[in-house]
């Protein structure tokens, strides 16, 4: 059976920035709950941020890539440094994925770590910028899967594909 890496917020697990969970219902993700196909993870956590903690965002919307090549950094609005947590976690992330042979993520969009398509531009107004969060660039980059929450049926036939290949 293949394993699913998901942001823990949307587990209902109360990580976020703001102390807050995400938790989706969709009837896919429940499926898949029931399953035991789901290794929840926060990356920003793993990382060594705390819960509640300050936002944090790309510079400039440079976007994962410039934070991977440390070319840009992550920065609260107060414009403290987070970048190593941030790159901490997506490690993290990327190790516990190989562990288990997870091939498939679904991550939370807009999250400077989990954003699939679309991360906050830097600027702290709400602004959203495309492209990717570090943890989803960095699982990407090794091969696996990644999808938003929005995405479950895209997901889903993946995952079939995927069991398919190792039936």
């Amino acid at each position: 059976m293949e394993r699913i890496l998901v942001s823990a917020c949307l587990m209902g697990r109360a990580v976020r920035f703001d102390g807050r969970a995400k938790p989706t219902d969709h009837e896919i993700f429940l499926r898949w709950r029931e399953e035991g196909r789901l290794i929840p993870f926060c990356p920003e956590v793993v990382g060594g941020l705390p819960v509640p903690r300050p936002p944090a965002e790309i510079e400039g919307g440079r976007g994962a890539r410039a934070v991977l090549e440390g070319r840009a950094r992550i920065r609260t609005p107060e414009g403290r440094d987070v970048t190593a947590f941030f790159l901490a976690g997506a490690r993290a992330a990327l190790h516990a994925a190989r562990e288990q042979g997870v091939r498939l993520a679904v991550l939370k969009e807009n999250s400077p770590s989990c954003g699939v398509h679309r991360v906050f531009d830097g600027s702290f107004t709400g602004t959203r910028a495309p492209g990717a969060g570090l943890t989803t660039l960095l699982l990407r980059d090794h091969g696996i899967d990644v999808f938003s929450e929005d995405e479950l049926p895209e997901a889903q036939a993946r995952l079939t594909e995927l069991e398919a290949e190792t039936a």
